[in-house]
């Protein structure tokens, strides 16, 4: 299995709309990119921690490429805006890939260099490797599948989850 950290937003959101594409086995939403160790929600919601809210995706590359989770992650959330996404604004909703290895940078730095062109204004997509991924508190894990009804997740998740589908 191959895998992936990836932040566009909120987990809930990202989490639900990559469980559903075809060749992802496993998707963990979780805390990465900042200086505190073993996170809280609360303390990365604070802006304190200098993570973001992230997702672990593992993948199966003979059903699904690097290169159509990453066309997929630039669908699903605005690349240009820094700091937010939708209706959540701080460093913790950044736009943010974390790498595991040289090969998947040079990949991912191709990828966006080749869409660059469909963007208006600047991509900020944070580009950087993987140094700890903490997984988030289980009430995070599968939230959208525990909580459809929510008003959040009706609002936000779901549209995501539709885009998933569609992609399929």
């Amino acid at each position: 299995m191959a895998q992936i950290i990836l932040g566009g937003g909120c987990f809930w959101c990202t989490e639900a709309a990559y469980k559903q594409l075809n060749g992802v086995e496993k998707v963990v939403s979780g805390y990465a990119g900042g200086h505190t160790e073993n996170p809280t929600y609360r303390e990365v919601c604070n802006g304190d921690t200098g993570h973001a809210e992230v997702i672990k995706i593992e993948y199966d590359e003979e059903k699904i490429s690097l290169e159509k989770i990453l066309e997929f992650f630039f669908k699903i959330h605005d690349p240009t805006t820094k700091d937010r996404e939708g209706p959540d604004v701080g460093s913790q909703y950044r736009s943010i890939i974390l790498y595991n290895s040289e090969q998947q940078k040079k990949e991912i730095e191709a990828f966006i260099e080749k869409i660059r062109k469909d963007y208006q204004d600047e991509i900020v997509t944070e580009l950087r490797p993987l140094e700890k991924f903490y997984r988030a508190e289980e009430k995070h894990q599968d939230y959208f599948e525990k909580n459809p009804d929510d008003a959040y997740c009706t609002m936000h998740a779901q549209p995501k989850v539709d885009k998933a589908r569609e992609f399929n």
